[in-house]
């Protein structure tokens, strides 16, 4: 049947304002394209799309200069090298202003920074014949026995030392640690291996929201049995991340969260606001910018507490800001590697904001705005 031009150019455009959005034209993908580049172009629909909105949100919003990104950590980021590819230049970038990671993921990224390897596997490889040969395995990440033996024994040794015996957050414990992590790269002549030594470097607090939960919580535990003093004070920690927040917004800013996984770092990152808000009587509002990836669902209770949506019911996520929020449903290993090559790509660092020197004078503006709700 024959229908005439204008039928095309008419019949069969609405005039809805949901079809004013960008068309579905991508370019076609040549060699040399950039990752920045690709997304843009080519990231268009299911968690793809979610996937260009997440590189966006972080770029266009969550870095500006008036934003403290706070990242959680969970799965084993680390081993598979995360740390050295994406992580460490976002912390030199001042694209991440402060962490909150599982214990593991930064044991396994000190065997780096002390000169320990970490190699490509199989995951069929049998793991009876593994442990036959003195080999770990982490999915598709092998490596020697011995590396946990040794790092086992830095972190015995380092906190032996004077300074270790007394009680601290574990922003402490870790930035103390950093940097003699960073003094060992510097022995060994490596550069970039490790997160907690460039976190030492930026001034970025790294907290555990379980510091008992991992193999450095073992050995602080261990040491304790032979009378080593250090002691972990997770009320420090609480109120310090809360501090950070609070200092976002009353410098006049905002408060992002970049969630990667789920678990305790995720809730641990989020609670801040139920912290200064129902806790503390403190008046607030919830988190600016909520970016999130993650495997898990909410209606199993992977993802309960922490979809946007829900988080605002809790007063995580200010409900004025719920367009600033974007969760991505994808692997971890690859979203983060490509958030942070169309990041390093497409904005220029920003100034560090060293929120582990400024501990004390958070922490006062917290205490100061806390006394006023009695």
């Amino acid at each position: 049947m024959w229908l005439p031009p204008s039928w095309y150019r008419e019949g069969m455009v609405s005039g809805s304002g949901y079809l004013r959005t960008k068309p579905i034209r991508p370019k076609k993908i040549v060699s040399g394209i950039s990752a920045s580049e690709l997304i843009e172009e080519t990231f268009l629909a299911y968690n793809a799309g979610r996937l260009r909105e997440a590189c966006r949100l972080f770029t266009r919003k969550m870095l500006g200069p008036d934003v403290t990104v706070g990242l959680s950590i969970t799965g084993a980021l680390t081993p598979a090298g995360l740390g050295m590819s994406s992580l460490i230049p976002l912390i030199e970038s001042g694209f991440i202003d402060w962490i909150v990671s599982t214990g593991a993921n930064l044991y396994h990224d000190t065997h780096f920074g002390i000169g320990l390897e970490m190699h490509v596997g199989n995951p069929q490889t049998s793991d009876v014949v593994l442990r036959e040969e003195g080999v770990v395995r982490i999915y598709d990440i092998f490596f020697d026995y011995h590396v946990l033996l040794s790092t086992d024994a830095f972190f015995r040794e380092v906190i032996s030392a004077a300074e270790f015996q007394k009680e601290m957050s574990t922003a402490e414990f870790h930035h103390r640690i950093g940097k003699y992590v960073n003094e060992r790269e510097k022995v060994l002549g490596l550069k970039n291996k490790s997160v907690l030594a460039a976190a030492y470097r930026c001034g970025v607090p790294v907290y555990t929201s379980s510091p008992g939960d991992s193999s450095i919580g073992m050995n602080v535990a261990a040491k304790a049995l032979d009378g080593n003093q250090l002691r972990l004070d997770v009320c420090a920690d609480v109120n310090e991340t809360a501090a950070i927040v609070l200092e976002a917004k009353r410098a006049g800013g905002k408060s992002a969260v970049f969630i990667c996984g789920g678990g305790s770092p995720k809730n641990f990152i989020l609670q801040t606001e139920p912290q200064l808000q129902e806790v503390l009587g403190i008046a607030e509002k919830g988190h600016d910018y909520f970016l999130q990836i993650t495997d898990a669902r909410p209606d199993t209770g992977g993802l309960s507490g922490a979809t946007p949506s829900e988080a605002v019911s809790w007063g995580k996520v200010d409900p004025d800001q719920l367009p600033g929020t974007v969760v991505c449903y994808c692997d971890s290993t690859i979203a983060v590697p490509l958030i942070a090559a169309y990041a390093i790509a497409t904005r220029a660092p920003r100034k560090l904001k060293r929120l582990y020197d400024r501990r004390e004078a958070l922490m006062q503006r917290l205490r100061d705005e806390y006394e006023k709700t009695k």
